[in-house]
């Protein structure tokens, strides 16, 4: 196929192509459920921390009617982010210790911080400082996340599908030699690197669907009168952390991991357990072969590299430098359109929005909570692959950006709403109320199929190998720096005017603003990614960097298409006969 962008596979006739149907067994989706739970970890915070707080009992443990109104804000504002501050340092260890202890025991460590946290959270005494303490030690758990699960996910479980997808969709394809080509420095195949990361991000909805529900039933179920109320739905953390920490032991260390300790034998065994297959199967021996020639050309590439030498390649190769901008920008633009601190404070803003009552508002909570995880669910198995990422994140935006200016335009009707505890809208707006609230329903729809999948996946496609390891610690470092900052304005910026704050009309300007230029932004500074090999990715970074987001993609293309032909393939290749199997394991052995 002409050009660097491939045809997306289908997802789901992989069988068909070539791999032994012992591959697709048990044991693999087994491990893909078992390391994706952790995305759950965030959906579950989110989701449950405003509830939780508005609870007149834990409101009632930590003395929160001694304080004046902005103090009581601030307080809010500090337990609700001080999980993702604790984030930030989280994320940073978490690279380090991967590599170090490897990504099963990364997984168990981070859930004894996780659960450490939310117990000294959970028996506070009343002690302002032992709920911040215990929602930071908690954060430095939940941080690891979205880097140790991602990578085990993504770089190991989903390698199932590696070698005859590279042989199908390399740039350029493999020589009958049967050895690889470069693209195997990337572990995910480009056809279906969407939905990998997609698949973790499902599961951060699975948490935020269950943590609003959990908050909705102990409001009916046990009142508001007894630690229960807010200590039940909270020991969600401890379930998830617990039965993530006790599916470890189920499960095998990630063979990648054991090729970069030297452990080739036990890696081979490991990979031939989780295949179903003997260890001297030519597929499992290809696999070993792929994992083991992409760890090589890494250390390759980073050889002789110095931290300084990997931060001049960042700051002064100008494609690096747009390509840490692009991902940096992602992360404001993403964290401040909005969405997240309305999944984070989702009852106080339906509150705003005219709902009265703590059982409707935890009600109408659950409600987004659904829609936003059915979102994602369409977003990862049929968009993001399919019509592109670009593409996705504008539709997405777009979608974002019209219900924002609903809602600012709805405030600025009645402006009362959220300033005057004594006002009551009045029946005539109640229709117009009723809008207001879809819209924050359309808003989840546009939040998890753009910004929301597109912060993860464009970090992770962009950059090349000799960066890769600093820039995405510095890029999720900057991700969680943006989370917690958002989630730590919010209900300041809610605040009237008289008390510092901007108002709720002036918060959902401000979003809708924000959105918008984000929008913009997209269209005339980002790429599409899609599809493209590691070749192929580095290419689109060749024009001036004020061309390469409206002119990068057909350049790339042209570029790909010369180097296919010069390399003897020809652009009107669209198959590429695939190695007889015991050849290829000869070959190997050797």
């Amino acid at each position: 196929m002409a050009g660097g962008v491939k045809k997306p596979v289908n997802i789901f006739k992989l069988k068909d192509l070539g791999e032994p149907k012992n591959v697709f067994n048990w044991r693999l989706w087994f491990a893909v459920i078992s390391f994706g739970l952790l995305g759950a970890a965030r959906g579950v915070d989110e989701g449950l921390i405003s509830g939780a707080f508005n609870s007149k009992d834990f409101q009632r443990t930590i003395n929160y009617s001694s304080y004046s109104d902005i103090e009581k804000t601030n307080i809010k504002a500090n337990v609700s982010s001080m999980v993702q501050i604790g984030s930030v340092g989280g994320a940073l260890f978490a690279f380090v210790i991967c590599d170090r202890i490897g990504r099963i025991w990364a997984t168990r460590q981070l859930c004894v911080l996780w659960i450490l946290g939310i117990a000294i959270f959970m028996g506070n005494g009343g002690s302002l400082g032992a709920v911040y303490a215990g929602r930071f030690i908690a954060g430095l758990g939940v941080g690891q996340t979205p880097v140790v699960g991602p990578i085990y996910v993504r770089q190991n479980l989903i390698s199932s599908f590696i070698f005859h997808l590279r042989i199908v969709f390399s740039n350029p394809p493999m020589l009958e030699t049967g050895r690889p080509s470069r693209i195997i420095a990337e572990i995910a195949p480009a056809s279906i690197r969407g939905l990998c990361t997609c698949m973790f991000t499902g599961f951060v909805y699975v948490g935020i669907v269950l943590a609003y529900f959990t908050n909705y039933g102990a409001q009916i179920n046990l009142g508001d009168t007894t630690h229960v109320r807010w200590l039940a739905p909270t020991s969600l953390h401890i379930i998830f952390a617990g039965l993530i920490f006790i599916l470890t032991f189920f499960q095998y260390e990630s063979p990648r991991f054991l090729i970069k300790q030297g452990k080739h034998d036990e890696a081979t065994e490991t990979m031939a357990h989780i295949r179903h297959l003997a260890v001297d199967d030519p597929y499992v021996l290809s696999e070993i072969h792929a994992i083991r020639t992409a760890h090589e050309e890494e250390l390759e590439a980073t050889m002789g590299s110095s931290w300084y030498g990997v931060l001049k390649e960042m700051f002064l190769i100008p494609s690096n430098l747009y390509r840490l901008y692009l991902s940096a920008m992602v992360q404001f633009l993403s964290q401040w359109s909005g969405a997240g601190s309305i999944t984070l404070y989702a009852p106080d803003l339906f509150n705003i929005l005219g709902i009265t009552g703590q059982n409707e508002s935890l009600l109408v909570t659950g409600v987004f909570g659904i829609v936003k995880f059915v979102s994602a669910i369409i977003c990862a198995l049929f968009l993001v692959d399919v019509i592109g990422r670009k593409r996705a994140l504008l539709i997405g935006i777009t979608l974002q950006a019209i219900a924002m200016i609903y809602v600012a335009g709805f405030l600025t009707a009645v402006p009362e709403l959220g300033v005057d505890e004594s006002y009551v809208l009045p029946e005539a707006e109640a229709s117009a109320s009723r809008g207001a609230i879809a819209m924050i329903y359309i808003s989840g729809c546009g939040w998890a199929l753009g910004w929301n999948s597109m912060q993860y996946l464009l970090t992770a496609e962009l950059f090349p190998l000799r960066i890769r390891a600093l820039s995405t610690s510095i890029v999720m470092t900057l991700h969680f720096a943006n989370q917690y900052g958002n989630s730590r304005a919010v209900p300041n910026m809610l605040l009237p005017t008289a008390q510092g704050g901007i108002s709720p009309m002036g918060t959902f300007w401000s979003f809708a603003a924000i959105t918008i230029i984000g929008g913009l932004w997209v269209w005339f500074f980002v790429p599409e990614t899609g599809g493209r090999s590691l070749e192929s990715m580095d290419r689109l970074f060749e024009l001036p960097w004020y061309k390469i987001g409206r002119r990068g993609n057909a350049d790339a293309d042209l570029k790909d298409e010369a180097f296919n032909e010069k390399a003897g393939m020809g652009a009107e290749v669209d198959q590429v006969e695939v190695v007889d199997e015991k050849k290829a394991g000869r070959d190997l052995r050797v």
